[in-house]
């Protein structure tokens, strides 16, 4: 599904991020910038081992070997993964406190948004940040991510945005909140 917001193109699809050929995507990580989920052990095989060395690098002289705060990002280069960066984002565990968890969310998009926007970068892919090991309601995190990416797309000029989403699950729940947000 494509839909035009100002002169920027808002794509959902089903498919493999790693394998995204947009200028950043973007993956969701824990606060060690160590890995551990689906999305981001698929671009980790993809971008190789400068990728590791870089995170690990950031780890320990960025950010002191303390954690990266929930709804903060980082951004590396692509490595041997076909874009130019990826923007790492820590994004919040579910845990029931839906309101506290909705903000964390959107201040994730956001600041995925604004790291990239500080790059230069056009065009962009997200995975569905928080609904697999961090357990986020799926139809909520859509609602969630869709407004925050929207709201930045009527902002001004970005470029365009992709949710590439693992399941046809996902991509359903995706499309059904981007109609419902655009009524």
């Amino acid at each position: 599904m494509e839909q035009i917001i100002g002169n920027q193109k808002l794509i959902l699809e089903v498919g493999d991020i790693a394998e995204k050929q947009t200028d950043a995507i973007v993956n969701p990580v824990n606060g060690r910038l160590s890995g551990g989920g689906t999305v981001d052990e698929a671009i980790r095989r993809h971008a190789g081992d400068g990728l590791t060395k870089e995170l690990a690098d950031l780890f320990k002289n960025q950010l002191r070997s303390e954690q990266l705060p929930t709804g903060e990002a980082m951004i590396t280069s692509g490595h041997d993964a076909p874009v130019k960066y990826i923007i790492h984002a820590r994004g919040p565990v579910w845990d029931g406190e839906k309101e506290a968890r909705q903000k964390e969310l959107a201040k994730t998009y956001t600041n995925c948004l604004l790291l990239a926007k500080e790059h230069g970068v056009k065009s962009i892919a997200f995975p569905s940040i928080s609904t697999g090991i961090y357990h986020f309601p799926i139809n909520l995190a859509a609602k969630v991510a869709l407004k925050t990416v929207v709201e930045f797309l009527q902002e001004g000029d970005f470029g365009d945005v992709t949710f590439t989403l693992f399941s046809e699950r996902s991509y359903e729940v995706y499309v059904n909140e981007l109609k419902e947000l655009l009524k």
